[in-house]
Formats: C-alpha cells, structure tokens, sequence
C-alpha cells in the first residue's frame, strides 16, 4: 500500500475492523518509512451485471433504480424506507448469487415484486402496474382478483 504522504510502499497494518455492515474492512495503516498513519478500506470487488432489457437493449446493473421504482410504488403507504432498502440488498445479493454476467429484466422485476407482494399488497399491485405495463383495466382486474383468489 503506498503512503498518502511520503508515496513509500510499505506499511504495516496497526489496526482492522469489519465496517458497513461487515461488507467492508477498515485497516488503519502506519508507513514503514514517515510513521505516519492512514486509512484503507477493503471491499470485494464483484463482476460487472449487465441487464438486458425488455427492448434488447442492455445496461449496467443500477441497484437504485430498483429502490426509486420501490419508493414511487409505495407512495403514501406505511413502508418504511429501511424496508425497501432491506429488500433491494436481497434482490442485489440474489442477483450476484446468480453468477451470471448478463441478466434479464424480467427476472429482476419478478424477485422485486415477490417481496414487495409480502409487504403491501397495495404497492405490490402499484408496482406490477408498471413493470407489466397493464394496457387497460381489464388486466389490471385480472391481477388484482389472482391477488385476492390465492388469499
């Protein structure tokens, strides 16, 4: 590790610690050469997610676009944000469990919707309204009474 301050290359490691909730380590540092000490922060470095959409098209995995679709679908419901964020971390985390460089839409907005469904029921039909882009009130009827049949 090179020092920050005098760019020597050795250092010893004085001091580590779990930080972010166990996905990062802390390692507090002192250069072998100006005894001064600095901070490092060790995290796994994860394979790039590409996600094919609906359209073909592909992107970078952006977990916060799952959070902000999250949020709007819960809108004035009694879904606390750590709850959408708990269920965005288990979406992120199935995701890369997957090992699989690319992954397609669908399948992402499928594990959102079954969490959300047993949260809300309300933010379920929200956001299923939008990721299934239901054309009229039919289809928006057809989900709502398979919601209440497999009550």
């Amino acid at each position: 590790m090179k020092c920050p301050y005098c760019a020597y290359t050795e250092s010893k490691v004085v001091d580590s610690r779990p930080a972010d909730e166990f996905a990062t380590v802390r390692r507090r540092r002192q250069c072998l050469s100006c005894l001064k000490r600095f901070t490092t922060y060790e995290t796994v470095e994860r394979m790039p997610i590409v996600v094919i959409k609906k359209d073909g098209s592909r992107q970078s995995f952006d977990r916060s676009k799952i959070l902000n679709g999250m949020i709007r679908a819960c809108e004035k419901r009694r879904v606390t944000f750590e709850t959408l964020n708990h269920i965005a971390d288990e979406v992120e985390q199935a995701i890369y469990n997957q090992m699989q460089p690319e992954i397609p839409s669908t399948v992402i907005g499928e594990m959102v919707m079954e969490r959300l469904r047993s949260v809300d029921e309300v933010a379920y039909v929200r956001f299923a309204s939008v990721y299934r882009q239901f054309k009229d009130i039919s289809t928006f009827m057809d989900e709502l009474n398979r919601l209440i049949h497999e009550q």
